[in-house]
């Protein structure tokens, strides 16, 4: 099922998750990927991100395709237009990451975890979105099931367990940034074995990433920098899944007054809130800071 690139086209997409309003930070993180799709004369994918069941609604889903409209970008595929790649929201795509998953366990890369969900920490959602600090710095994952033993043949599905990625340890994760330069994170040191299934039935942020990515034929991914560790780890899955990795173009983060970054609680700067207080998508676009009103 899964489906790799067959041209060197341009392929760029935007990915928003509908657990909130859209703020002024991934305003101007999709009108980098807006451009760099222009510039390469390329495709423009739409891919809402509305994995987790809890939070995701569909007025968010509404509100950021309008949103983004209203700031002057526009993509050739997504779910309002659809495309030769649907469907375009990932509460529709079950099947393309049940299929990673299978191949990730026929390979031996993951094994189930017993530990709880507090343990956890909010694996479907993408590092920055989560509790996490938000410069992905997740805790070392202490190994605790790492010695499970799985007889492939007893799971047709994940069922009701959590399951990690068991990474290399020691290897040396190296990729160049379109816009960061040179990036290396060492497996087992700066991040350690990964969720890609939760045991609510759910695949990881990371899982699901990279199947639609390959599915979708992405050949660059723009987004903030906080998740730049993020592309590390999904290397790795893209090599045990026999994915080609696209190029990465990390943004510089939008903060607000006191230096932190913009976060989806900041309702006051979601650009309708924004635009309600007559914000131009120019302004918006060339601010690097804003401030918070109450």
């Amino acid at each position: 099922m899964s489906v790799q690139p067959k041209s060197p086209s341009y392929r760029g997409r935007l990915a928003p998750s509908p657990t909130g309003l859209l703020h002024a930070g991934h305003a101007r993180t999709f009108w980098t990927a807006y451009q760099r799709a222009v510039a390469a004369a390329g495709t423009l994918v739409m891919r809402m991100e509305d994995l987790d069941p809890d939070r995701s609604r569909a007025k968010y889903a509404t509100a950021a395709l309008d949103d983004l409209r209203w700031l002057g970008i526009r993509w050739q595929e997504g779910p309002d237009v659809g495309g030769p790649y649907a469907p375009y929201a990932q509460s529709g795509r079950h099947a393309f990451y049940l299929d990673a998953w299978q191949t990730l366990l026929r390979g031996g890369f993951i094994y189930p975890c017993r530990c709880s969900r507090k343990d956890l920490e909010a694996a479907l959602a993408a590092p920055h979105e989560s509790n996490q600090n938000p410069l992905d710095d997740e805790p070392i994952y202490p190994g605790t099931c790492r010695a499970s033993k799985v007889i492939t043949n007893n799971f047709a599905d994940p069922g009701a367990a959590n399951w990690r990625f068991r990474v290399p340890d020691g290897e040396a994760i190296e990729f160049v940034d379109l816009k960061l330069g040179p990036q290396r994170f060492v497996a087992g040191r700066d991040f350690g074995d990964f969720l890609v299934w939760r045991r609510d039935g759910v695949p990881s942020y990371q899982l699901a990433c990279i199947a639609d990515d390959a599915a979708m034929c992405i050949t660059e991914v723009v987004r903030g920098e906080d998740l730049v560790k993020s592309t590390a780890r999904q290397i790795l899955l893209n090599r045990a899944l026999g994915f080609q990795n696209p190029s990465w173009f990390h943004c510089p983060l939008m903060v607000d007054e006191r230096g932190k970054r913009l976060a989806k609680r900041h309702d006051a700067l979601s650009l309708r809130t924004l635009r309600e207080r007559g914000f131009t998508p120019e302004q918006i676009l060339a601010s690097t800071h804003f401030t918070t009103v109450e």
